[in-house]
Order: C-alpha cells, then sequence, then structure tokens
C-alpha cells in the first residue's frame, strides 16, 4: 500500500499490475493556490471596505479558476485529488468571498435577512459543489446542472463593480433588489436548470468566418466598457437558465396541445381549425334548414 496523487492509501485493481505513482501535479495546483489567494484577499479586502478590490479579486480568481482547469486537460493531469483541491478553492474564492462581499457591500441594513441570504448563497454553493464532484463521472458535458458557482459570484462581483462605474459610493444601503438577486442565486444554483459549460466550444478549429468578426467585435466592447459588458454577460448567462426552461416548457405545453387537436393551425380561420368544427357545421346546416322548410 502506497500513497497515491490523491493523498489517500491506494489498493491496485483487480487485474492491474501496475501500481499508481505517488506525487501531485505541480502546475494544475499552483494555479489552484492562486486563485485561492485572490478569493483570501477578496475576503480581506471587503473586510476593509474596499468593494472595489474585493469584486476584482473575484474575477482574477475565475481567470485562474478556468486557467487550472484547461491546463490539466491539455496536460493530461487531471487528478481526483485537483478536483477536490479546485472544489475547497471555489468555496473560498465563489463562495465565501462574494457572500461576505455582498453582505458587506448591501446586505448588512437588512440584519437578519441580510446575513440569511449571505449564508444561503454560501451553502448553495457548497451543494452545488458537492453535487459536481459526485456527478463528475457521468457529467454532461454540453451542459451544467444548475448554475455554476464561478457564474454566481461572478453576477455579485460585476453589479459591484458597475455600482462604481456609474457614481456610486461607499455601500448601496441595503437595496430590496439585491437582496431578491441574492437569493435567486442561491436558488439557481441547487436548482436543476441547464446551464451551457463551453467545454465543448473549440476556437482553434476551422470556425465560420462571422465567428471571428464577433469575437473581434466583443472584444472591443469590453476593453472599451469592462463593467458594463462584464454585468451584461454573467446577467445574461445566470438568466440564461430559467429562460431556456421556459422556451422548452413552451414548446412542449404547445406540442401537447396540437397532439390533442386543442391549437387552432397557422391559416385556419372561423370554426374550421376548431377540434368540434364538424358538429358546429351540421348544426348550422341543421338550422338553415329548419328555417327555410315550408
Amino acid at each position: 500500500m502506497d500513497l497515491t496523487d490523491e493523498g489517500e492509501p491506494s489498493f491496485r485493481d483487480r487485474g492491474s499490475t501496475t501500481p499508481i505513482r505517488k506525487g501531485v501535479y505541480v502546475l494544475p495546483n499552483l494555479i489552484t493556490t492562486a486563485a485561492l489567494f485572490a478569493g483570501f484577499y477578496s475576503v480581506i479586502a471587503s473586510f476593509h471596505t474596499d468593494f472595489q478590490s474585493a469584486a476584482i479579486a473575484i474575477l482574477v480568481a475565475n481567470i485562474f479558476d478556468i486557467l487550472d482547469g484547461r491546463i490539466a486537460r491539455l496536460t493530461r493531469s487531471t487528478t481526483r485529488f485537483g478536483i477536490e483541491y479546485d472544489s475547497l478553492s471555489d468555496l473560498v474564492a465563489f463562495g465565501v468571498a462574494p457572500g461576505i462581499l455582498v453582505y458587506r457591500w448591501g446586505l448588512e441594513p437588512w440584519g437578519s435577512w441580510g446575513w440569511l441570504a449571505a449564508s444561503l448563497y454560501v451553502a448553495c454553493g457548497a451543494l452545488r459543489l458537492a453535487r459536481f464532484n459526485v456527478q463528475y463521472e457521468n457529467a454532461e458535458k454540453r451542459n451544467f446542472i444548475g448554475l455554476p458557482i464561478p457564474a454566481a459570484a461572478e453576477v455579485i462581483a460585476s453589479t459591484v463593480l458597475v455600482y462604481y462605474y456609474f457614481g456610486g459610493e461607499g455601500t448601496t444601503r441595503g437595496h430590496f433588489v439585491l437582496l431578491l438577486v441574492t437569493y435567486a442565486l442561491a436558488g439557481l444554483m441547487v436548482s436543476n436548470l441547464k446551464y451551457f459549460s463551453f467545454k465543448e466550444t473549440e476556437l482553434y478549429r476551422r470556425q465560420p468566418f462571422w465567428v471571428l468578426v464577433g469575437v473581434i467585435v466583443l472584444l472591443k466592447l469590453f476593453i472599451a466598457e469592462p463593467q458594463i459588458m462584464l454585468f451584461a454577460a454573467f446577467l445574461l448567462y445566470a438568466s440564461s437558465g430559467p429562460l431556456r426552461w421556459a422556451w422548452v416548457r413552451g414548446r412542449r405545453l404547445r406540442g401537447r396541445m396540437r397532439r390533442r387537436g386543442q391549437v387552432v393551425p397557422l391559416g385556419a380561420s372561423g370554426l374550421e381549425g376548431a377540434p368540434d368544427a364538424p358538429k358546429r357545421r351540421l348544426g348550422l346546416v341543421r338550422r338553415h334548414v329548419r328555417k327555410t322548410a315550408p
């Protein structure tokens, strides 16, 4: 029995003759540590009421979080230890840090309702990460189940940045909308709504020409107005889950109604498309016969 790269005792699988090597992959775990440091710095900045720096630190942590996963996949250094360590780092950087930020910045005047909203956000973020780890082997690559915790954290961070961009000072003095948004983000993280994962997006392969033009335009907009674009992008992504659910639900409902014959087809008018049209036509014929009969 030896120690695996997950740091736990390992046993050889049945039929396997090659033991698992010792050690951990340094580069991806080092980047994960940088994301953890950025999240912890955000907590310190929130305590010192430097909310802009706290929000920027969360954005930086998100960049490191994206890099460590990409590098681990490119170098084929994905391990169970790295997955668990990444989740612990995410809980600090995208759970605790934005929870403290939103509480100190806008929820503190709400008293118990404020800290309950912030603590619920952290708890739902932890549940979201735990569910992801349990379902990692069988998870769908194209979609996430529930709002990813980094996206939820970026909604809070970008909201803070756009608030100061438009001339805000100090705290928000307890806006009711911010309280609702915090509860909504907590609910979206533990929901079963599907969110596009972007894992299968391969920009290094050949793409249509308009994709290149669109990326260039987006980059220019992000450079010109980063606060507004970040806020719009993350808010749109957080809203995409409920909007997608409503769209799919509407299509299914319309399909069921069509199968039952309860929807008038396009182009039909009057009684022609109604399910009881034959009976109505027969009734009209009978009335006409009675009126014209001698």
